[in-house]
């Protein structure tokens, strides 16, 4: 015969009310606040629900939330014994939460708005009921952030880690294989590691069914981290594996199998396998909670009741306000957005010792990189004046006010086209006159046709690689009504696989062209 172990026994004997009577407002009140933050951040949570709707790698947030009102719900007669304790560090939580969504709103950086909104809802819990609630309901409401669309910054490890294993596989067992980058190659057939081949679906599914096994079937902290790891782990190995298999498969069938959907069929079903001897073999480890005595119930004094019910209210108005604050200010910050701007045709004087080549021109680039939105554009190649090296180009993207999916640092399906690919990025630091200067570099390639372009951001006045400084620079001047615009300046040159990138080349183009591509955007004219 099994015990049950009811969590409100750890806690301390004066924060238990058997007789509901400090929760029956509270939770009404909670409830309300929860609805509040919804409504309020309304267009925060329909991003999150469009990209579960459109993206199968996020489906699977459709069933976080029912699953983390289940186990809330499992909870609520233990929940309704606790006393509301209303807690100010909870408060606190929420406006800081409410900072850092402005400013992500601000900076356009979707993810950190929906972590943040989610995150508020456990505030409100801590900042109404106070922290046994929130002990009591630690999962389901940590269980809510696994909702977040979150994860492609992981797809290139994660496909560099399967290109490498189906490779290394491979060639144990006696395949001749020649790999560039995440395509490679077989006597029978050409194979690439694309997005849905990269794991990463099934690494977010196993972790979200993994959270949920380990909290249902363990209890001690020990084995429930060690169900998490492997649910991180095996997924990862195991798609190697699944794309080591597929390739034999056709490999071993002249192309005939596992080269159309019905590769995607065996990578679920192996997955799925996968998945069940997994948890079949956890489950063989399955615990029991211990048993632990309830301590006597207190009286409740009217007087208390009384203050703690206005220690709710207050809690609870407190938490509206602060939610309503944030919507507020960013509607303000965003009051110019729709403004029409006048077109601005971007033009460049030659750099010094440099000349510009017509389009036609032998050795123009015709490479152009994507971009979101309508900016300014500027594109040309040009030669030194002396005649040595090779064509530079030169592509100048200048956004005079930057809105969501028209800005700088924008997602992309295709960030390179669709004719190229990536083989190597990193940033390096470029000696220039003024300084050193850090540029995002990569190497792009099509069959033996190689690119070396360098990217560097302009935004506020500064010039750089990092992305995050971009995005804070652009909250700031968002939020302080400062200038706004911002440019994307890319130069590259082509070169010959076998030959090594031209980054003197580019070196000495940048230290001509900065400064006058500088000057030039500091006269063009730029929205509020």
């Amino acid at each position: 015969m099994s015990v049950q172990l009811d969590p409100v026994a750890c806690l301390p004997e004066a924060a238990v009310r058997p007789d509901g009577h400090g929760q029956r407002h509270a939770l009404p009140l909670l409830l309300l606040a929860l609805a509040a933050v919804v409504l309020l951040y309304h267009a925060t949570f329909w991003s999150m629900l469009e990209l579960w709707s459109r993206s199968q790698t996020f489906a699977h947030g459709f069933l976080i939330v029912p699953i983390s009102c289940w186990l809330a719900w499992r909870r609520r007669a233990r929940l309704a014994a606790l006393a509301p304790q209303p807690s100010r560090p909870g408060l606190l939580l929420l406006g800081a939460l409410g900072l850092a969504w402005l400013l992500a709103d601000a900076a356009n950086v979707p993810v950190v708005e929906q972590y943040a909104a989610t995150a508020m809802l456990p505030a409100c819990v801590l900042a109404i009921l106070g922290w046994p609630a929130v002990r009591l309901l630690a999962f389901p409401l940590a269980y809510l952030f696994l909702a977040v669309p979150f994860g492609e910054v992981f797809l290139e490890p994660l496909i560099d880690f399967t290109a490498a294993f189906t490779v290394t596989a491979l060639q144990w067992t006696g395949v001749p294989v020649f790999r560039d980058g995440s395509n490679f190659s077989l006597p029978t057939g050409n194979w690439s590691v694309v997005e849905a081949c990269s794991g990463l679906r099934y690494l977010i599914a196993a972790l979200a069914l993994g959270a949920l096994f380990a909290h249902v079937n363990f209890h001690s902290t020990r084995r429930r981290l060690a169900v998490m790891a492997a649910a991180l782990l095996v997924p990862i190995l195991a798609n190697g594996v699944r794309a080591y298999m597929i390739v034999m498969l056709g490999h071993l069938s002249n192309m005939r199998l596992a080269v159309g959907v019905d590769h995607l069929i065996y990578g679920w079903l192996f997955f799925g396998l996968v998945a069940l001897l997994l948890f079949w073999l956890a489950a063989r480890w399955r615990e029991l909670p211990p048993a632990r005595a309830v301590p006597p119930a207190q009286p409740v004094r009217l007087g208390d009741a009384a203050a703690s019910l206005r220690a709710v209210v207050r809690a609870s108005t407190a938490c509206l306000l602060l939610a309503a604050l944030w919507p507020a200010l960013a509607l303000a910050s965003h009051r110019d957005d729709g403004a029409a701007l006048p077109a601005i045709a971007l033009a460049l004087p030659d750099p010094p010792a440099w000349r510009r080549l017509h389009d036609a021109a032998p050795g123009s680039i015709d490479w152009q990189a994507p971009y979101a939105g309508k900016p300014a554009l500027f594109a040309a190649t040009y030669a030194r004046q002396d005649g040595d090296g090779a064509p530079v180009g030169l592509q100048l993207h200048w956004y005079a006010r930057q809105v969501r999916d028209a800005e700088l640092l924008t997602h992309l399906s295709s960030p390179y086209g669709a004719r190229w690919t990536a083989l190597a990025q990193r940033v390096r630091q470029v000696g220039l006159p003024g300084g050193a200067l850090d540029v995002r570099e990569s190497v792009l390639a099509h069959g033996g046709e190689r690119l070396l372009v360098w990217r560097v951001y302009r935004q506020g006045g500064v010039f750089t690689a990092r992305p995050v400084l971009v995005k804070l620079l652009l909250a700031q001047a968002k939020l302080l009504g400062r200038r706004q615009d911002g440019a994307d300046l890319i130069v590259l040159a082509a070169y010959d696989e076998l030959a090594p990138p031209p980054r003197a080349h580019l070196q000495a183009f940048l230290r001509a062209a900065l400064p006058v591509i500088e000057q030039r955007l500091q006269e063009l004219p730029h929205g509020p």
